[in-house]
Formats: C-alpha cells, structure tokens, sequence
C-alpha cells in the first residue's frame, strides 16, 4: 500500500515549508541537496506507512526536523538524521549503506541514536545519574542526544500518534532523563513544556484545579502587576530622559509555571492560595554591548532600593554565567504583605541565549556558519553539572573509564572498562560472586571471564559447588572483586592451616614427641617457611610432608640420643617408579595398579588426561582441562604422572554436555533424534528448562564411546536452528 496522490502533495508542501522556515540555519545549497537526498529515501522507504493516529509516517520526520533546527538548535546534519532515524531497525536498511550515501557523521548520529533507543529505562527512576552517564558513553555524536530531546518533544505534542504503553516509557524517560538534560542545557521553553505536559500526565486534576484558580484571579492579579511595575517604569523613563541612562527597554510579566507552583505548594506544605511567589517580571534591555553589566546592575539597584528584597533569594548569573550560557540577575521583592515577584534583569542577548540554551550563546558569538561548534559545550555541562561557567570548563573527548551494565529486572550497575562478568557478579553480591559459574550477556550464555561491552543486560549463573580459586584474580577488573577473592583465598588458607595445625599435631602425639613452641619453631626453620601458619597450610596442602616432618626430627632426636616411635597407622603408598618412564597405559589390565577416573571431569577416552597419586597409593585420572588440573599441579606437582589411553574397546563412558539456545517449537525432538536416532547413543539423564524470556537450557548425560564420538555428536546438535550453544560439562 503506497501513499495516495493527495496525502504525496499535502507531504510535499509540509516539507517545503519547513524548508523555509530552517533555511536561515541551513542555506548552504551542497547541505540542502544532502536534505532532499534523505527526504526522498525516507519517501520512498516510508511509502504507505502510517502513526497510530492515521498521519502519513513523513509527517512526523517533518516535524521533527523542524523542532530539531528551530528549537533545539540543531543544523542540517540533524535534519538528515531526523529523516533517516531507526530506519535500520523499521524497515531493514544496512547502516553501511547509510554510510557510504550519507557519510560517516550522519551514520555515527545514527548508530548512537539505535544505541540509546535500545535502552532499557524501566528503573531509570532509582538511577538516573547512572543513565545520563550511560547516555554520553554510548553516543559519539552530541546530535543523538539532542535529536532524542527533539523525538521526545514532538511525542508529547503529538500524543495521539503514540500508543499508550510506549507514551507512558516517554513520559518515565521525559522526567528522569530528558528534563534534566534540557534544564542544564538552558533550553528553558522546553523544559517548561515537557515539565506541564507531564504533569497533565501523572497529575491532570491537580493541573486543571491549579489552572482554574489562576483563571479565576487573573483580573486582580493584573491589576497587582500593574501596581507593582508602575514605578519601576517610572524611576526608569526618568533615569533615560536625564540622560543617565542610554537603553530602550521591555518589562514582561507572567505567572509561573503550573508545576512550578505545585511543586512550591509541595515544597512549603501550603494551598494554592498561600503560595507568596507567584509572579514573575523581566527586565530586557536593549543596549550596547559594552554597556551590558553595568546597565544590568544600575536596573537591579533601582528596582530594590523601590522594594525590599530578599537577600538570599538574590542570584547573580551575569560576573559567572551558567555552563548553559545564561546570564541574568535574579532578585526576589516584597510588594504587599502577602505578594512576592521574582525579578530577572538581562539584556535582549542574554534573553535570546536564555530562550535557545547553548546554542544561541554560540550563534551570539559570530559563529554562525558552524554553528554546531557548540555541541562541543553541550557534552561538557552534561558531564559536569558543578560547572558554573563555560568559559572556565576545558575541552576534551569523552573517553570514559565507566561502563553501565543492566541487571535482569532493569537495574543499572556501574562497572570499569574491561570489567568480566565476575566482576559483575560481585558488584551484585559477594555470595553471588563467590559461586558465578557464567552468564547468559544478552540471552547467550557466556564464562565468568568473559569481558562486558556498556550496556549489556546479564544475568549471572551461579552454582553452590562453584568457589573462587587463585585464577579468579586474573579474570576481575575492578577493585572491589579482587579484594573479595583475596579474603576468601585468606580465609580458606587460614581453613587449611588450622587442618594442617590439626594434623601435626596428632602426628606428633603419635610420635611421642611433645608439641612446643621450640618443636614447631625448628619445624619453620628447617622447612623455610615465614611462620606456623604456613607451615600449617603446606602441610595440608601436602607441600610438605609428614613423612619428611619424621625424618627430619628422627636425625634431630638420634643425635640427643632419643627416638621418635613409628605411628599407630601406616599408609601404603604408591611407588611411582613402577611405572615406566613413558607413563601409564590405562584401559588394558595392569597388575598391582589401583586407577580410577576422576568425577569432577569424567574423562573418556580419547581425552588429554593425566593421573594422580592420592594418599592411599591409588591413581585418579583426570581430564588436562579438569576444573581441578592446575591446583594439583600447581600443589602436588611430585604426584602428577603420565597417561595415555590404550586397548580400549566396545566400551562406554559418561559425559554431560548443556544446550542452550532459543525455545523453538519441535526443538527438543530434534535434539533427541541426533542423540539416539542418528547418533546411537543412549541417554543416562535429560534436564530441559525454558526461561520466561524464552531462553533454552539443556543439560544431558550421555553412554560415549569416546571424544571423537562425543564431538561429532556436538557438532550435530551445533547444527540444528535456535541452538546458540553446546558446551560440555564438568559435575560430580
């Protein structure tokens, strides 16, 4: 379905108006005709769809460019971005593509504003700092947030284009993102119009209520303005008719803002009727530059020394102007005994750069042929609100060292550059962190090491068995994580020296060897540790033995001429030179040798594996990459041995793999066919889950023959539609 002749020329002469109206920011031909090129794509592109309230789609890109120069203070780079917006993900069209016809500016804009519009903002509410922060990381281009404070503006002028449920995330947005940014931004008419059109939102009762008793006192109140100004004009004609004065002026006046009021009623805890500063006046002059300050000040002494002011309610925006570029003097009077005005005193320059923000206080500059210079500024008050003045801030390129990641219901953590999902996990909870076993990052299950990018949404795995090891530090970026790892490695050496303290200490007994502080001071000598405790932890770990404990005392004693008594308890231990230099051949019969397959990996032949020697004088084999491989090694290096598979046939061996992926109808079925039709392999135990965002999780043990069975098999599954996938798995 394509637009109708007539809807084409009602599009046509709305774009050629708002052509008219931006052409005194935008004139150069070459940026005019780029103008065209995106309108006619997104004509062509948009042809035939519509809002929810039945408008030509084009309409609403019109308007948006419009607002975008008009208000915001944009340039024609936005009036492109304003045509081109989301119409990656609307209708399919490569972002490359945008590049290469665009340019890459424009395609940079567009690129931030997908990034932001994926956003989750469900609890923006509990962190809005976070979000603003999230926003300039993700945003290369300052238009992108500007053209979102332009889209937001327009949804809330044109609700009945909008459905409800996304009208009620732009309003959450409007008031914990988009009325911050545009207050510290100085686009003061902006904000007062998101602020009234969100409260008529949340609030429409007490807006009409609040409205109608300003109707309702609008008479008398026009008369107390006019009581109030009449010598201040006064005092002013005269001062210009002496001489001393050399300006025109303008006073306009107003009541404030309905939410501005509300929030005073809230604020003092009164009614409407007892709210003192209703009113607002404003003083524009009209003089030389030169003369601006002085002028300002000379106003601001006539006005109080008519009315008594209210000293701490006095503001000075003209010596240190905001980041915004706002200059003004501020003074609150008292007229009557129950009637307060707020008097703005500023020049026609600063009224116009007070209506448009940043932009205006470039234009005012002489800059107009690049007037966007100013988005320069803009990032700089957004990342520094305790900025006071622009002229004092310094330039810089945002590289932040902050990334933001989503927790499942919305909650936004900060983290630093290169952080892991550990790192994540320990930010949400020390216990959390202590048994992470991976993550699903974005619905795709990923390890704990795995590095986060800004704005990932995760939620961690965790597995009671799991605990951290010396690695774990190798894989955190951030303080915090690496600080816990460090106290549960304490606390667990500390564990393992009271264990070893323990088993000392009955051997010593045994021995008939009394335990002294001079006994256990010789020990630390003789055996080159820092003190007891370490002592204690080698011997748990079997770094040191209890068998070179004995010998060292038995020579220690035999030459005081005493003896050390052979323990109660023998154990027989393995002699390790019975096993030829190659290594162990296991799967074939070999006398006199004790060997098990470790449970922690299960390994099956044709694994990389390895044995080692327990304390009974058996032999474990494990897999190379078993959870426990490098802290046996790393430990008990003297017990590792080699091993090598051999005459094994026909025989079977069990491995678990986990399936995850995308729940799909028929998915499970398909995965059964692989494993017992194609495959011929039996299942031992099957566990499926589906989670409520749709996610599948699978975990299977398996009767393999061996790992090439086992990889041939997982590379199967790895081909069937929705598995994202396939991993094998270590457990008990």
């Amino acid at each position: 379905m394509s637009y109708t002749l007539e809807e084409r020329e009602q599009i046509q002469q709305a774009y050629e108006t708002m052509l008219v109206d931006i052409r005194p920011n935008v004139y150069d031909p070459q940026k005019l005709k780029v103008v065209e090129d995106a309108y006619q794509f997104s004509l062509e592109k948009y042809d035939g769809k519509y809002m929810v309230s039945g408008k030509a789609y084009l309409f609403h890109l019109i308007e948006l460019a419009r607002i975008a120069v008009l208000e915001v203070g944009l340039g024609y780079m936005s009036v492109v971005a304003a045509f081109l917006h989301g119409i990656t993900y609307k209708e399919g069209v490569d972002m490359g593509y945008l590049e290469e016809r665009f340019g890459k500016r424009i395609a940079t804009v567009l690129r931030g504003f997908d990034s932001i519009s994926a956003l989750h903002t469900e609890r923006v509410a509990y962190n809005s700092d976070n979000f603003r922060d999230l926003f300039l990381s993700l945003v290369e281009d300052m238009r992108t947030v500007l053209l979102k404070v332009a889209h937001r503006v327009y949804d809330v002028r044109n609700q009945q284009d909008v459905d409800a449920d996304r009208l009620g995330k732009y309003f959450h947005e409007i008031k914990y993102i988009y009325i911050p940014i545009v207050h510290r931004l100085g686009l003061y008419k902006i904000k007062a119009e998101l602020e009234e059109k969100l409260m008529l939102y949340e609030n429409p009762e007490v807006f009409q209520e609040i409205k109608s008793k300003i109707e309702a006192t609008e008479e008398s109140r026009r008369h107390i303005v006019e009581r109030f100004l009449a010598p201040i004009r006064n005092r002013l004609d005269s001062e210009i008719k002496n001489g001393k004065y050399k300006f025109t002026y303008e006073i306009k006046w107003r009541v404030k803002s309905i939410p501005s009021i509300y929030a005073k009623m809230k604020a003092q805890n009164v009614p409407f009727e007892k709210v003192y500063d209703l009113l607002a006046a404003r003083v524009i002059l009209d003089c030389a530059p030169k003369d601006e300050i002085s002028y300002c000040w000379c106003v601001y002494a006539d006005i109080t020394s008519l009315y008594e002011p209210k000293p701490e309610r006095m503001r000075d925006w003209i010596t240190k102007p905001k980041a915004s570029g706002y200059e003004s003097l501020h003074a609150t009077v008292k007229f009557d005994e129950d009637v307060y005005f707020e008097v703005q005193i500023r020049t026609t320059r600063m009224d116009e750069i007070a209506e448009m923000g940043q932009a205006a206080h470039y234009l005012y500059k002489g800059d107009k042929q690049s007037s966007e210079d100013w988005l320069v500024g803009v990032r700089q008050v957004l990342e520094n609100p305790e900025l006071v003045s622009l002229e004092n801030s310094y330039k810089k390129n945002y590289k932040s060292d902050k990334i933001y990641i989503f927790t499942p219901e919305g909650d936004l953590k900060q983290l630093t550059q290169g952080a892991t999902v550990l790192d994540f996990a320990y930010e949400i909870h020390t216990r959390v962190g202590e048994t992470c076993n991976g993550a699903r990052v974005n619905g795709k299950v990923v390890p704990i090491r795995q590095v986060l990018t800004n704005g990932d949404r995760v939620e961690i795995i965790t597995n009671k068995k799991q605990s951290p090891n010396a690695d774990w530090l190798n894989w955190v970026a951030t303080e915090k994580a690496k600080n816990r790892i460090r106290r549960f490695l304490k606390e667990q050496e500390l564990k393992e020296s009271e264990l070893g303290k323990g088993m000392l200490h009955r051997r010593l007994k045994n021995w008939k060897i009394p335990t002294t502080e001079d006994v256990i001071d010789l020990l630390v000598r003789a055996f080159k540790t820092e003190n007891s405790l370490q002592l204690y932890h080698k011997i748990a770990t079997e770094q040191i033995s209890l068998a070179d404990i004995k010998h060292f005392l038995s020579e220690e004693m035999e030459q005081k001429g005493e003896r050390v008594e052979k323990p109660v308890e023998q154990v027989e231990t393995f002699k390790k030179e019975s096993i030829e230099e190659e290594g162990l051949s296991i799967g074939e019969d070999i006398k006199n040798v004790n060997y098990k397959l470790a449970k922690c990996c299960n390994p099956i032949p044709g694994d990389k594996v390895f044995g080692f020697v327990t304390n009974e004088g058996n032999i474990t084999i494990h897999r190379v990459n078993c959870p426990n491989a490098k802290g046996l090694q790393d430990r008990y290096g003297y017990r590792i041995i080699k091993v090598r598979w051999n005459g094994i046939e026909n025989g079977v061996s069990q491995a678990t793999i986990g399936i995850y992926g995308g729940n799909k109808q028929g998915l499970l079925g398909k995965i059964t066919k692989v494993i017992s039709e194609d495959m011929q392999v039996d299942m031992k135990n099957a566990l499926f889950n589906t989670d409520k965002n749709g996610l599948f999780e699978g975990k299977i043990t398996l009767q393999i023959p061996d790992i090439e069975s086992l990889e041939q098999l997982m590379e199967r599954i790895r081909a069937i539609e929705g598995i994202t996938e396939v991993v094998r798995i270590d457990e008990n």
